[in-house]
């Protein structure tokens, strides 16, 4: 992998267009509010297990119905995605915002019982949660030069590590305090808050997609896009399969604690490898960089099957984070290159249901695999997934390369998105 190097006046200079971009107006508001109002996404399906959980329902049907939310979730994000790219943003994240809410104010207040009334309305908040995620990778190009874009990204992967680590500790925190229902009522709201603060914004309320003949395929017609969706599912694998395997971790060594440190570890070095990704002046194309970043989270997911004690533990769960955040930046570029015009919201959406799926078949299989294996099962499973998504990728990377260059030499509006190369 070839990259520019720099020296320390370098670095500093690199590190300096963080600040530079937050300096951008309406770049903070929308960086800011979009990541508080996704915080519910690190809140609502702990919110939904304890609350089962606080009305007597056993630890088999709080799963499930946790389950039930994040798939509505990654189900949802593609659809309204789509619906923004056709109508703009401001309506369609308020809307579903407000819809979520209200789902969640009635699951605090029903609770799991009567049953088809708890699944319809878990379904209901995890499908409409907006779309903030994709919406703000959409929002970038207006508001940023194109190199502050590709920090922007890095950024955004690289804070979103922040979330599945404080959302957790906000329910946990919360339902201690006051109740579990209590959890539930203040992801929705949250929910709300932060997604007025980006959706009242200017560019928000001006942006618009690209204009296009719908095609009942969207951006999945764009097979590079296929490719990348279908690798980062299967490396998303490994995310979920690590939140089951870091309770068991914690119940081999004797201490619940080390479930919340080991995640809140791994957390970390995923904020510490985006940043980094961001300050370096990468020389190689986004499709190279994957391939490699890739390979990165498969190698450093291995060491885990050692298992060891907390205090070799703890610094390989740092390294086992590093490459999540570039990998997922990464892509980020790759994604606004391959989209059909007119897709880019649902395009980047997809990634979210992607990873979010991939996550959810995770827990499953890490539940099988800790059972056979117990906590190093686990983990070898995490190195499967991340291995199977980088052996799809490097498949397909073909494919990937030949969808740009079509877009490149192209002239039908349906396909062509802009001239710059991912290959």
């Amino acid at each position: 992998m070839r990259r520019v190097g720099f020296g320390t006046e370098g670095r500093f200079s690199r590190m300096r267009t963080y600040l530079d971009l937050l300096r951008v107006p309406s770049a903070a508001r929308l960086l800011g509010g979009t990541l508080f109002g996704r915080l519910p996404n690190g809140m609502g399906a702990l919110a939904v297990l304890l609350t089962v959980r606080a009305d007597g329902a056993g630890y088999g049907l709080a799963g499930v119905l946790s389950a039930v939310y994040g798939l509505a979730t990654a189900a949802g994000q593609p659809v309204l995605g789509r619906w923004m790219d056709r109508r703009g943003q401001t309506g369609v994240l308020i809307g579903s915002a407000v819809v979520s809410a209200a789902a969640y104010g009635v699951f605090a207040v029903v609770g799991v019982y009567p049953l088809p009334v708890a699944v319809v309305v878990v379904l209901i908040a995890g499908f409409t949660t907006p779309p903030l995620e994709a919406g703000l990778r959409a929002l970038w190009p207006s508001v940023l030069t194109q190199e502050r874009v590709q920090a922007a990204y890095a950024l955004d992967a690289a804070a979103q590590e922040i979330l599945f680590t404080v959302g957790p500790l906000i329910v946990v925190l919360v339902t201690q305090v006051a109740s579990a229902q209590a959890a539930v009522w203040l992801t929705g709201l949250i929910g709300v808050a932060g997604t007025l603060v980006v959706a009242t914004s200017a560019p928000s309320r001006r942006w618009r997609g690209e204009a296009h003949t719908p095609h009942w395929a969207g951006a999945l017609r764009a097979p590079g896009l296929r490719v990348v969706l279908l690798a980062f599912t299967l490396a998303g694998t490994a995310l979920g399969v690590l939140s089951v395997a870091a309770v068991a971790y914690a119940d081999r060594e004797g201490s619940d604690a080390l479930a919340g440190v080991f995640l809140a570890s791994m957390s970390f070095g995923g904020l510490l490898g985006g940043l980094a990704h961001g300050v370096v002046a990468w020389r190689s194309a986004p499709v190279a960089r994957l391939s490699w970043f890739l390979l990165g989270l498969t190698v450093c997911y291995l060491p885990l099957v050692a298992v060891p004690g907390p205090w070799l533990m703890m610094p390989l769960a740092v390294l086992s984070g590093l490459f999540l955040a570039p990998a997922i930046a990464c892509s980020f570029t790759m994604i606004d290159e391959l989209a059909p015009q007119g897709t880019v919201t649902e395009a980047f959406a997809w990634l979210v249901a992607a990873i979010g799926a991939g996550s959810a078949l995770g827990m499953a299989v890490a539940g099988w695999a800790g059972e056979v294996g117990g906590a190093r099962g686990a983990f070898l499973a995490a190195g499967v997934g991340a291995g199977l998504g980088l052996l799809v990728f490097l498949v397909g990377r073909g494919r990937v390369i030949s969808n740009v260059i079509h877009f490149e030499g192209i002239t039908d509006p349906e396909l062509s998105r802009n001239g710059t190369s991912a290959a």
